[in-house]
């Protein structure tokens, strides 16, 4: 279908570090954005990337070596910089890994033409100031969309110098975000953070993500029977990052706690190795490696609960990418995680879950005991997520919010024209 609004036939560039292959976090947005944007030659579209390596916190062995890269994927050019990777997560290394993703930026630019807009996704920083930069220079309309705001993600990281990496972060997001025609928020919990840092609301607009998953095809129990999981015994799945701010040692201690049940966390990420350690010798606890792209979908559907979990300290706005797959899958979530963030009030949104104190086994337990004794009642819990999905987080609703901001950026502050 041609695109009749006003970024057709325009050239865009989008600047996410994270993009596919990266099955998880930010990464399939950025890169169902763009090629839906490509599709069919609509828009010319451009994309600012880094090395993939998320969430295992490595580097795809496919990019070993390489520093500059161009390649096309679905009609989308990508323009490939390399930058550090670190595998833990410290203050400094978090601060090198954003300072090496803005110079390979500032040395070496996407070599294209003059774009007529820049999308950028925040988080990172260092992607945020890239695209104010580039869309400056070529006085063109500068979006960015706030996934995060990585100044409130340090402050309540855990890590060393997260204080002081915290304030560094917010002063950058100010900045960044200040210089925007428009500005993008996934959640309404991020509105008046970004109004506080000296936004006009009227330049704020609510883009929220969409489920970017397939449905299951498979039956749970030929999945189940596949993945070695008891078909009489409950199964926990977590899936996605296994980082700090996640809190994992929940599910370890209901491992610990409740033999009669199976958690499963799938994914990678810089806690793994530790979270492992701490799980040596439960029998009920596994851990698998993030699951193909195909068979994800089945893998989540063939789980009795989903489980996302934070930290107690941790109040996140933002709404975890693995929460609108986990809706789609149609299994029951148990969200240990605190009630006044944004995951919360989406579960909540949703009727699709169970609220519980974050970092409390027990509570997790309890939660998870009861939708065992009562899989009718589990079912039909979990059957509202599918059901949330047509109705809010449909992918084609999500595309087209996000193309309606670029419009209107286009419309608001018009492209000069001039040799492209």
């Amino acid at each position: 279908m041609p695109e009749t609004g006003t970024a057709a036939g325009r050239r865009v560039l989008l600047v996410s570090t994270n993009y596919a292959p990266e099955q998880a976090g930010i990464g399939p947005y950025a890169t169902q954005i763009a090629e839906h944007w490509a599709a069919g030659g609509r828009i010319e579209t451009h994309v600012l990337a880094g090395i993939p390596h998320y969430p295992a916190w490595r580097a795809d062995p496919a990019y070993r070596g390489v520093w500059r890269r161009e390649e096309t994927r679905a009609g989308v050019r990508v323009h490939r910089r390399r930058h550090t990777v670190p595998p833990r997560q410290t203050a400094v290394r978090r601060a090198l890994y954003e300072a090496s993703i803005l110079a390979g930026g500032l040395l070496a630019p996407p070599r294209m033409g003059r774009p007529d807009a820049v999308v950028a996704q925040l988080p990172s920083l260092a992607g945020g100031v890239l695209g104010a930069r580039i869309a400056g220079r070529h006085g063109v309309p500068y979006v960015p969309v706030v996934q995060d705001l990585m100044g409130a993600a340090a402050a309540q990281s855990g890590i060393r110098g997260g204080d002081r990496a915290a304030a560094a972060a917010a002063a950058v997001e100010r900045r960044v975000l200040r210089r925007a025609t428009l500005v993008g928020v996934i959640h309404e919990t991020f509105t008046d953070k970004v109004a506080a840092m000296g936004v006009d609301p009227a330049r704020i607009r609510l883009v929220p993500n969409w489920s970017h998953v397939a449905r299951p095809s498979r039956p749970r129990a030929e999945t189940r029977a596949r993945l070695g999981w008891n078909a009489d015994r409950p199964v926990v799945l977590h899936s996605g990052n296994m980082g700090l701010k996640q809190g994992l040692e929940v599910l370890v201690g209901a491992a610990s706690a409740e033999p009669g049940v199976d958690i499963v966390l799938m994914g990678d990420g810089n806690q793994r190795e530790r979270l492992q350690g701490l799980g040596r010798g439960l029998p009920n606890l596994r851990f698998l490696p993030p699951a193909g792209e195909a068979e994800f979908p089945d893998v989540l559907a063939a789980a009795d609960v989903l489980a996302v979990t934070q930290r107690a300290s941790v109040l996140d706005m933002s709404i975890p990418s693995k929460l609108t797959s986990y809706f789609a899958a149609g299994r029951p979530v148990v969200a240990s995680v605190a009630e006044e963030g944004g995951t919360a009030g989406e579960v909540r949104r949703s009727g699709a879950g169970v609220l519980v104190p974050p970092e409390n086994p027990d509570a997790l337990l309890d939660a998870v005991r009861k939708l065992a004794a009562d899989p009718a009642a589990a079912d039909a819990l979990g059957a509202r997520g599918p059901a949330y999905v047509d109705a809010h987080l449909s992918r084609e609703a999500g595309l087209a919010r996000i193309t309606g901001l670029l419009d209107e950026a286009l419309e608001t502050h018009p492209s000069p024209r001039g040799p492209r």
